[in-house]
């Protein structure tokens, strides 16, 4: 069965990605699977046919078969549980490498989506600069807790997981705001991420749909 993943026709960071079907390609780079893109745009992503897949109109979706699958946690989850590659053998490592998925979604991630919302949509407020400060603050505490767990590892938890990839994705939202430097352990750690072969295939098919560049072999 054709596995097919649903991305904006034309992502709002331009192909630096950041647009969350990143995360869903470099899943699939990892485990060796191959997949089909269907561009969405702006507009049809809040029609019928989308709202059927994704009910809050959302990137990405994820089909295969009879099976629609939204959230990129749950999708990156999914792959990781029928294909090799993503998640350890070990019952206990097994868990712990689920557990840092939910950690970066749940508990690193918000703070640094808070602070592109202030950055970007309440930049204009007459309280945004005595604001900002505020939530820079809070993305530097979860950075440097993250920091002091990871030390002076590769990775989270032994060898490179499912975790892995989906904290190495939401820290790399932290990079315009420089604050990720602040952390040299944890601005490392995101340059290995993206030294993967699979995660640097993953980011260059979703820069080449943006720029309209075929990818060539």
């Amino acid at each position: 069965m054709t596995i097919i993943i649903t991305a904006f026709e034309r992502s709002p960071d331009g192909g630096k990605g950041l647009a969350r079907d990143t995360r869903v390609r470099w899943a699939l780079e990892e485990v060796g699977q191959p997949y089909e893109v269907r561009p969405v745009s702006f507009r049809e992503k809040k029609e019928p046919a989308h709202l059927a897949l994704h009910p809050f109109g959302l990137i990405p979706t994820y089909e295969e078969g009879d099976l629609a699958l939204f959230e990129t946690g749950s999708i990156v989850f999914h792959i990781a549980e029928r294909h090799a590659g993503l998640l350890p053998g070990d019952a206990n490592a097994r868990a712990r490498a689920i557990t840092w998925m939910f950690a970066a979604l749940n508990t690193v991630e918000p703070p640094i989506l808070e602070l592109s919302i202030a950055k970007i949509l309440e930049s204009d407020k007459s309280w945004s600069q005595e604001r900002l400060p505020l939530v820079e603050d809070r993305v530097r505490n979860r950075l440097g807790q993250l920091s002091v767990r990871l030390g002076k590892a590769d990775w989270l938890d032994g060898a490179f997981s499912a975790g892995d990839l989906m904290m190495v994705s939401v820290l790399l939202r932290t990079r315009p705001s420089g604050i990720l430097n602040e952390f040299p352990n944890l601005a490392a750690y995101v340059a290995r991420g993206e030294a993967r072969p699979a995660y640097k295939r993953a980011f260059d098919a979703q820069l080449a749909q943006n720029t309209g560049k075929a990818l060539t072999g």
